[in-house]
């Protein structure tokens, strides 16, 4: 059997020298060889009657290159099996290894490879003071919501005029001069507005208004700058300073008023499919927890976001730079540049640090998935997906179908997997830290998740 020797040649890299001999290779050589001799097709000769040197002069080569190849991997997989070396992806072939096969002159081979080992490394959470804010519904969130639901679930009228704030106005916002003579090649989008969003100076010139009706406006003047921002990116100007000076021609092309469902059983039963509510008290009861859920699930998202930094930048850690470069610059379909490689090195050397420290988590926790896990994640995948519309009678022998098919796909029960593995690997570093929770309001919870995002970009 093949020897190999180990070197250390840098920082968990390893240089690894696989010999064999040819008493190790020729034997199954000249045994192919003879296989091939009988099974080989060549015109003008009857199978099995193919002149062994002509089969030799043909194939030799090629098998010959290929035993020798095969027999050094089997001694390299076998030693890595049996020393039980925990590298970084596949060994590397150091390029002073110079292989000349000559099936006439059979010889010993050296083959020479460059390994990168995982590091040892520890993950303490157990000093780490976390926060977690938390954000508490309020009856105001629950009145929002029910509105909400209220016009969703409510009906479409077209009154003539507009007589509301709630008014839903159909518009062409047209550029034009002050005094609504419109921009050739100027800017025009249909938009669709409440009545509610426009500032109270112009609120009150809608009134009265109806089909065709124009008026002019200056996004400044007509929009407080929450409803201002989102027009202006609808309209497709980059900012506010960009539509400073630019008035528009507004034609109403419809009035909508949508009639606010009654808070009965059956708005109830619409809104909120499968909970049996009958009364308003547990229907806003049913809203309100809704919304802590919601609320609970950012905060949790938040500290884990956090725990994800602490853990990855405060692990210590020490990686085979150079052999994971080489490796890098050679893995993919197309060998890559230095400059290339190190564009690209820091977000790669990020990923790898994340899933090592992942893999200990769930390797030392024993953390794991089990297929009733993935079945019913996927279940409720899929009813998410298609809405309460597809219950019907109840009779849900086509989900589990369906989710049998899905269990099949090997990418979809992969990113299922992963997904549910890292989520329980959070789970696990919550109960490690202790959490500094502090109640904040929703506004303050969005305004420093806000101020986060534009911090990290």
């Amino acid at each position: 059997m093949a020897t190999v020797t180990r070197e250390n040649i840098g920082l968990l890299n390893d240089k690894l020298t696989v010999k064999i001999t040819k008493e190790e290779y020729f034997p199954a050589f000249e045994k192919t060889l003879k296989t091939y001799s009988k099974q080989a097709n060549i015109p003008g000769f009857r199978k099995g009657m193919v002149p062994a040197g002509m089969v030799k002069k043909m194939y030799g080569p090629g098998i010959f290159n290929e035993e020798v190849i095969r027999n050094i991997e089997k001694g390299l997989n076998d030693y890595l099996v049996n020393e039980k070396l925990e590298i970084f992806a596949q060994p590397l072939p150091l390029a002073n290894t110079e292989f000349k096969p000559n099936m006439d002159q059979p010889a010993d081979y050296s083959f020479d490879f460059e390994i990168g080992l995982k590091p040892g490394f520890e993950i303490d959470l157990a000093k780490v003071k976390a926060p977690f804010y938390k954000v508490k519904a309020t009856a105001e969130m629950v009145n929002d919501e029910i509105e909400r639901l209220q016009n969703r679930f409510g009906k479409m009228t077209e009154p003539e005029t507009v007589n509301s704030d709630d008014n839903v106005l159909n518009l062409t916002f047209e550029e034009s001069d002050a005094q609504g003579t419109v921009v050739e090649g100027g800017i025009k989008k249909d938009n669709s507005l409440l009545v509610k969003y426009f500032t109270s100076a112009y609120r009150t010139q809608l009134q009265g208004k109806k089909k065709d009706d124009t008026i002019v406006i200056t996004l400044a003047d007509a929009f407080e700058e929450k409803e201002r921002n989102w027009v202006v990116s609808d309209l497709g100007l980059k900012d506010a300073a960009e539509a400073e000076g630019k008035f528009f021609k507004l034609t109403i092309t419809k009035v909508g008023l949508i009639e606010k469902r009654e808070l009965n059983e059956e708005f109830f039963k619409e809104a909120l499919p499968g909970k049996d509510i009958t009364t308003e008290a547990d229907f806003r009861a049913a809203i309100e927890a809704d919304i802590q859920l919601y609320w609970d699930r950012q905060s949790s998202n938040q500290i884990q976001h956090h725990l994800y930094h602490v853990m990855l930048d405060d692990t210590k850690m020490e990686l085979p730079e150079g052999f994971l470069k080489k490796w890098l610059a050679t893995s993919g379909e197309k060998p890559k540049t230095t400059d290339e490689v190190e564009a690209e090195f820091p977000t790669f050397n990020n990923q790898l640090r994340w899933t090592l420290i992942t893999d200990k988590i769930i390797t030392e926790n024993k953390l794991d998935v089990t297929q009733e896990e993935l079945k019913e994640s996927m279940r409720q995948q899929v009813l998410s997906y298609f809405g309460s519309m597809s219950l019907g009678d109840g009779n849900l022998e086509w989900l589990d179908q369906y989710v049998d098919g899905l269990l099949k796909d090997e990418q979809q029960v992969d990113q299922t997997y992963r997904r549910l593995v890292t989520e329980k690997v959070f789970v696990w570093a919550e109960g490690q830290v202790k959490k500094d929770e502090k109640e904040i309001s929703s506004e303050e919870f969005i305004k420093m998740n806000e101020e986060h995002q534009h911090h990290h970009h």
